[in-house]
């Protein structure tokens, strides 16, 4: 990834919400975001396969299927993604990191030049078409950058813990100090109300605890 800048508003980088939609507190106020960084970040979520590899068992739900390597590792906490992480030079983005990956230079609602709902169906594993659970990463459309994923699926985690917006000018923000609390980024297959924007980020449980509905992707520096 280049870095660049991002501005962070309301439904995907926008100052009001798609027509229809709700705006939510989390997602606001609008800021501007600057990363002087490079970095990279990995296309696709983490996947079953590559967690077992590294870790050496499987703490998901929908494993034992047929093409479960293959889907996103879920029931992962946030203290346990920092695990897989160590010792590989790996590490889980920011969130400004994220969103400006995820948003790919667009300035809609979804990340594929659109601020309709319907659009949601070809780009993220929702529930319209996700059918109650995870499924393969890399089966939709990507988005300008290459990334598959990023909406939809499993909620992602990114590294800062949870924070409300500032209204002021933001330089390679890595959010507050300490938490209890982690961010998850995205939604994920069953997350239906608000539809799951660019901009959509929330508190996830405890950086212990762990959900189905709860993974991640990698990034490291160059």
């Amino acid at each position: 990834m280049h870095a660049g800048a991002v501005d962070r508003r309301t439904g995907g980088a926008r100052t009001e919400a798609p027509i229809g939609q709700v705006c939510h507190g989390n997602y606001v106020p609008v800021h501007a975001v600057t990363l002087t960084s490079a970095y990279y970040l990995a296309r696709y979520e983490v996947t079953q396969a590559q967690w077992v590899a590294k870790m050496g068992s499987n703490p998901s739900h929908f494993k034992e299927l047929s093409n479960s390597p293959s889907r996103p590792v879920e029931q992962v906490s946030w203290s346990m993604v920092k695990s897989f992480a160590s010792g590989n030079g790996l590490r889980l983005p920011t969130e400004a990191e994220w969103e400006f990956a995820c948003k790919a230079g667009t300035t809609t609602a979804f990340y594929n030049d659109s601020n309709e709902p319907s659009a949601l169906a070809t780009i993220g594993w929702v529930p319209v078409n996700a059918s109650g659970e995870t499924h393969p990463v890399g089966g939709l459309a990507p988005n300008g950058l290459g990334f598959f994923d990023m909406v939809g699926n499993v909620w992602e985690f990114v590294s800062d813990y949870w924070g409300t917006y500032s209204a002021n000018p933001q330089t390679n923000p890595v959010g507050p100090e300490s938490d209890s609390q982690a961010i998850g980024r995205g939604g994920s297959y069953d997350t239906n109300n608000p539809p799951v924007y660019s901009a959509t980020r929330s508190p996830t449980i405890t950086t212990a605890d762990t959900a189905r509905i709860l993974g991640f992707r990698v990034a490291r520096n160059p």
